[in-house]
């Protein structure tokens, strides 16, 4: 499970993913700088960082490297939320309290995620032999 990135790596890794490009350590210097006040070398240890981790791969070009991030922001989001969930002595109740959180919109994302995961991933049925007259499984 990958460890929560810190604030200045999420900053660098959401230019990275709404880029969905390769990217130089001096164009994400420039849009941070829009921001904060942030030296070149900050930026570069971050990205550097970013790679010796597995957030990001980077090809050579010129005398600067290229980044690409190595999954997605949504990949990133799930594996924190699986990880949450995980430490959880009680996952269903703590599925239950995350629910009850979530806005309207959110839960309509939710229904969205769960019809799509249905549709592709059906739950296997038994066979219609071992099912009873009305479709019910035999004891």
């Amino acid at each position: 499970m990958p460890r929560r990135l810190g604030e200045l790596e999420d900053a660098v890794m959401t230019r990275v993913w709404q880029w969905n490009r390769p990217v130089t350590v001096r164009e994400v210097l420039e849009d941070l700088q829009q921001e904060r006040s942030i030296a070149y070398t900050t930026v570069m240890t971050v990205m550097d960082n970013l790679h010796q981790k597995g957030w990001v791969r980077r090809e050579v070009e010129g005398r600067a490297y290229r980044y690409t991030a190595v999954s997605t922001r949504a990949a990133y989001s799930a594996a924190l939320m699986n990880e949450a969930w995980g430490q959880s002595d009680n996952p269903a109740a703590a599925l239950v309290a995350f629910f009850g959180m979530m806005s309207p919109e959110q839960r309509e994302s939710l229904n969205d995620a769960i019809r799509i995961v249905q549709r592709d991933n059906p739950i296997p049925t038994a066979p219609r032999e071992a099912q009873g007259e009305e479709g019910a499984p035999r004891p």
